[in-house]
């Protein structure tokens, strides 16, 4: 047995009790620290060799330990930009130096430049909608930018594409007389005819009606006389240019900007569409018109539709949804998704490699980051006007402190009796 030997157990042991105050210090600064996550000291034995009549004792070793996948509480907020993760996954945020790290601290606000920056100093990353609908980067951070919210005057979108859906009445008069079918433009339109109007959007946000008139142009049969199909003209005109005398909108003072033909088999279902697409010269746009929902049976006329785009509108506020779409409400009632906020995980969360700012970068024991949209591929979702608070438990961590002096004055007792004997020994040769 080694008198040094058991006095250098007793330090290590001291250290390591010092070790796990630390990591208790730690925890209960961070206990209000949004997104905190706790960590522990993890023991282990370091044993010498030792022959059956003398013992050496060895010491103590400290691991630290993070409960980095623990969900900690999630408190409600008054502001619509403070984000919580409920289930796994972290925020892809960038440094001041342009790095992306991982995150579970979402209490963002607006900088001066519009972007969403977390206490620490973090910009929060997303895709953009301004090429479509974004795509993500499963194994990068390609594509990502800074989720700006700043969002000033008004805005107009022009239409793009357009839907009508209904039914066309089966036993409609079919009209023979092309100088009566609207794409003639001449005063003498059949009643047989049905008109329904849309309102579209120019490059400037001004609205523009279109006029659509459905007419009956043909029935097939096959040799015993049953019907086998039929077709339909739809004509298109700028209601700008109608005739505002009489009792008809024709003539138009401009041609049709689409005449389409609906094809229908025998049981009324669409078969094709030819040449929908709206050209209107005035606009310089084109939109493309979708009729694919119709139906030619035996019942009423009726018919719906809508065209995409956006009138000339102020913002009134920005919202940020459960799948993580950042979406701005107009004070016209329309609405336009901006961003997609993704969440990152790894196959080990707990071996993450914490850095100042309560953010973690990945390593070849966390594993290599994985990036998706909420509520996929086992990803949980983004509540807003929420944060996530610590994790740590202030009673257990105030347990530990008690345990840490209470070991920490015991091996110091150890070292004390072994300086104690060394006093002896050096006594006797006096």
């Amino acid at each position: 047995m080694s008198i040094f030997g058991s006095m250098k157990t007793a330090v290590s042991g001291m250290s390591a009790q010092a070790n796990r105050l630390s990591t208790v210090s730690d925890n209960i600064a961070n206990a209000n620290t949004t997104g905190y996550k706790a960590v522990s000291t993890s023991f282990s034995s370091l044993v010498l060799p030792s022959s059956s009549g003398n013992y050496n004792s060895g010491g103590v070793q400290t691991s630290v330990r993070q409960a980095i996948s623990q969900q900690g509480d999630i408190s409600y907020t008054t502001s619509d930009y403070d984000l919580a993760i409920s289930g796994d996954g972290f925020f892809i945020v960038e440094s001041a130096d342009g790095t992306p790290v991982l995150t579970r601290a979402g209490d963002f606000s607006v900088d001066s430049d519009g972007n969403l920056v977390n206490g620490a100093g973090f910009t929060l990353m997303g895709y953009s909608y301004d090429s479509g609908v974004p795509a993500v980067v499963v194994n990068g951070f390609d594509g990502l930018v800074p989720v700006n919210v700043s969002q000033s005057g008004l805005s107009a979108i022009a239409s793009s594409s357009a839907y009508f859906s209904g039914n066309l009445n089966s036993e409609a008069t079919v009209v023979t007389d092309t100088t009566t079918l609207p794409s003639a433009n001449t005063s003498g339109v059949t009643d047989d005819t049905q008109k329904m109007s849309l309102v579209a959007y120019d490059s400037l946000g001004a609205t523009v009606q279109y006029d659509y008139y459905f007419t009956k142009t043909g029935v097939t049969t096959d040799s015993s006389g049953a019907v086998t199909g039929s077709t339909w003209e739809v004509a298109v005109y700028r209601n700008a240019d109608a005739t505002t005398g009489g009792t008809t909108s024709f003539p138009y003072s401009s041609s049709a900007v689409s005449v389409a033909t609906l094809s229908f088999d025998a049981y009324g279902q669409l078969t094709s569409a030819a040449d929908t697409d709206i050209v209107d010269p005035t606009t310089a746009q084109t939109i493309t018109m979708d009729y694919s929902d119709f139906t030619q049976l035996a019942s009423d006329f009726s018919a719906t539709g809508s065209a995409d785009g956006q009138a000339a509108s102020a913002v009134s506020s920005v919202s940020i949804g459960t799948d993580g779409v950042v979406s701005v409400s107009y004070a016209n009632g329309t609405t336009k998704a901006l961003y997609q906020i993704p969440l990152a995980t790894v196959a080990s969360p707990d071996n993450l490699t914490l850095l100042s700012g309560n953010v973690y970068s990945a390593n070849g024991m966390s594993g290599v980051t994985v990036t998706g949209f909420p509520q996929t591929n086992g990803l949980g979702s983004i509540q807003s006007g929420a944060l996530e608070s610590s994790n740590v438990d202030l009673a257990g961590e105030l347990t530990e402190m008690i345990e840490a002096q209470r070991s920490y004055t015991a091996n110091s007792k150890v070292f004390q009796t072994g300086s104690d004997i060394m006093d002896v020994l050096v006594n006797l040769k006096r």
